[in-house]
């Protein structure tokens, strides 16, 4: 598949590109129904009950057994006689220390069906259960989103930093911020203009990931953030922008979800009319 010289407007470039429409039409459904079945799947962003902050102070919330409380030590269970957990496999009873967990980290602790999240985000220890009968994960059809259209598709190029900056963000919680190191940004052209977004590193090995909002943003478009992910840059630093794959994070499905805002920088003064769209869960989308 070719993709767009970045000269050129995806709106401004009506004439045929030289990829088979079907096939990428194809390619993006498959992409899209399996990025809603990993947050649809059981213990998945969907199924997730509470948000519950830890502190010095035991403390019960529902539908989770025991007793939380976190301390120097880490996150502590003190749980109910008869009681159990299972934590990398391994029956726990009584009182079990979890340990420090590090920032974006996390375990796992199973009761039942249900999945107890235990994580660390913007310096504060938390719990989030996961249960696969949650109605948020019930009645979930999917995620409205702009037709593919291989326009959207453009190239840039990766200009990395001296050195990685340390980049303060929002987040979705009130009061709650995230620290990343951005190692460069990615330069490209929309609307007849250059542009750029600071970007952070992504899952894979060598992928980036860009947070952004535009001027779809709260229109069609999920208000607070959208997130692209962009496969490693080739030796000469090109990348391909595919906004098709333009992503919601968890929060615009769920208020337990402690996602990260753009930086103030990442706002795209164009309307980037692809990729998907306001969540049905959050209100009606035209």
């Amino acid at each position: 598949m070719s993709v767009h010289d970045t000269t050129r407007a995806p709106e401004a470039a009506r004439e045929a590109v030289d990829v088979d429409p079907e096939l990428f039409a194809t390619e993006w459904e498959k992409w899209h129904r399996d990025k809603d079945a990993r947050l649809a799947s059981a213990h998945g962003f969907l199924a997730i009950t509470g948000l519950h902050w830890l502190s010095a102070e035991p403390q019960g919330f529902p539908g989770v057994p025991g007793t939380w409380s976190t301390g120097p030590e880490g996150v502590a269970v003190e749980l109910d006689e008869g009681t159990e957990l299972v934590v990398d496999g391994v029956a726990v009873r009584g009182r079990h220390l979890f340990g420090v967990i590090p920032e974006r980290g996390g375990v796992d602790a199973v009761w039942g069906d249900t999945v107890i999240e235990v994580a660390k985000r913007g310096g504060n220890d938390i719990i989030r259960p996961r249960h696969p009968g949650h109605p948020l994960r019930v009645a979930f059809t999917g995620t409205p989103a702009y037709e593919p259209d291989p326009r959207w598709v453009v190239t840039g190029r990766y200009e990395v930093f001296d050195e990685p900056r340390p980049t303060t963000v929002g987040a979705s919680v009130e009061g709650l911020q995230h620290v990343y190191d951005a190692p460069g940004r990615v330069v490209f052209r929309l609307g007849g203009r250059e542009l750029s977004l600071t970007a952070f590193n992504g899952h894979a090995p060598g992928s980036l990931t860009l947070l952004f909002t535009d001027e779809t943003s709260g229109v069609t478009t999920y208000a607070a953030n959208r997130n692209l992910t962009v496969e490693a840059p080739g030796p000469d630093g090109t990348v391909v922008l595919d906004f098709n794959r333009a992503v919601n994070l968890p929060c615009a499905y769920t208020d337990f979800a402690t996602c990260p805002l753009p930086p103030a920088e990442n706002r795209l003064p164009v309307a980037v009319e692809a990729g998907e769209r306001i969540p049905h869960e959050r209100g009606p989308v035209d």
